[in-house]
């Protein structure tokens, strides 16, 4: 099991693993213009935040940390440049082209940029313009993720989102004119009062704008939000699991006949669109996550930052890493993640991962065709694509001695 540990003085990064493993970084910007009721993100409102942070002292205290996460790796002898950078919040967008444009800066600065980085940030519709995408390709970016969610102005009601209905699929198309081929579309399906026809109209629309990538996701109603309260209180009717599964079906029909191919559970894109950097994170690879609230993976190390923008500055500030917390990973541990994570991408994962008796197990799944053995590779069917997690959890031996 992963281990907490009490001293967050330093973190041994001495590789554990033979060979190389692909490396990026991934930032977390912290500020939302107003909050969406299903959200549980570690982001904060300009009346939250008051005058404890501002994205300027954000941008100082980023800075800072790139310069000591380098040092660290450093070090230890790695040497590695940011093959993936991802920008998420948040809301990236809120920072404009030239804030964007300065934390690129400071990773080429600091860490180092590969000549072929695949460089990403997420986007709030209603904060960009042609003029936005104009900067950002010229600050070297390659890839842009809108949130959308829905076209329905119902749905987007339910869910507290501050865009207009039409937003998304014209900043899409701006995005595309402004030289970006790869552009991803974020959708959310089984909102409360959401009809067959919201999915339809909002797969029409997204389909229309030729992006070339979707990510599609389930509403979670995580704890705490408001969300969450108004279905607790009978406001909103709970989630139904039938209906999430009509939902994947109708996205994955649709995008399936417009020429997309899925590549993991929740995500679809054409040929040569998938996004790299979030398959490192279902391959194994190792990234640096940077900002209030990030969470890194380093070898057999995961930690993560203090979550508050304000906290996260003074730490900075006082010359210290803003760690929260750093967990050791055993090695059941790292196999396990390396299950769960493989199991949902479409190529899956080497047969050779499963131990003896997981190989039996996952052996009966292979008779019901949920899962499928092609040479090395054990993966889901498409049958078998919404029983993903569960499975998984029906493989683990949870103890068995991993050589």
């Amino acid at each position: 099991m992963p281990m907490a540990h009490s001293s967050l003085e330093s973190i041994d990064l001495t590789l554990s693993y033979p060979g190389y493993v692909p490396f990026g970084v991934y930032i977390h910007v912290p500020f939302c213009q107003s909050r969406c009721g299903y959200c549980d993100f570690n982001t904060y409102t300009p009346g939250e935040l008051g005058t404890a942070a501002s994205p300027e002292s954000y941008l100082v205290a980023l800075e800072k940390e790139l310069e000591k996460a380098a040092a660290l790796r450093a070090s230890v002898g790695d040497t590695r440049q940011a093959e993936t950078i991802f920008i998420g919040g948040g809301t990236p967008s809120l920072l404009g082209a030239d804030g964007l444009k300065r934390i690129v800066e400071a990773i080429k600065n600091t860490t180092g940029i590969e000549h072929d980085a695949e460089i990403t940030t997420e986007c709030n519709p209603e904060s960009t313009s042609p003029e936005f995408f104009d900067g950002l390709k010229a600050a070297g970016f390659t890839r842009i993720s809108l949130g959308m969610q829905s076209a329905s102005p119902a749905v987007l009601k339910i869910l507290e989102r501050v865009h207009t209905p039409g937003r998304p699929f014209a900043a899409a198309k701006e995005a595309i004119a402004a030289g970006f081929s790869h552009v991803n579309l974020d959708m959310i399906y089984g909102t409360p009062t959401e009809t067959d026809t919201d999915v339809r109209d909002t797969l029409a629309r997204v389909l229309e704008t030729g992006v070339d990538h979707v990510s599609a996701y389930s509403l979670i109603v995580e704890d705490g939000t408001r969300m969450a309260r108004n279905v607790r209180t009978g406001v909103l009717p709970p989630p139904d699991e039938d209906v999430y599964a009509d939902r994947f079906h109708m996205v994955d029909t649709a995008l399936i006949d417009a020429g997309f191919s899925w590549y993991e559970v929740s995500n679809w894109a054409k040929p040569g669109g998938e996004c790299r950097h979030n398959l490192g994170y279902w391959r194994d690879a190792d990234w640096w996550g940077a900002g209030p609230g990030a969470h890194s993976h380093m070898g057999d190390r995961r930690f993560f930052n203090v979550k508050h923008p304000a906290t996260y500055q003074r730490r900075l500030a006082e010359g210290e890493l803003p760690l929260a917390e750093v967990e050791e990973l055993d090695v059941y541990a790292r196999h396990e993640e390396r299950l769960m994570l493989g199991l949902r991408l479409k190529e899956g994962l080497d047969v050779a991962e499963l131990t003896p008796t997981e190989l039996r197990r996952a052996t009966d799944f292979v008779k019901q065709g949920l899962l499928v053995v092609s040479g090395d590779k054990i993966a889901v069917t498409d049958a078998g694509r919404l029983l993903a997690d569960g499975m998984v959890a029906d493989i683990l031996v949870a103890g068995e001695t991993l050589d």
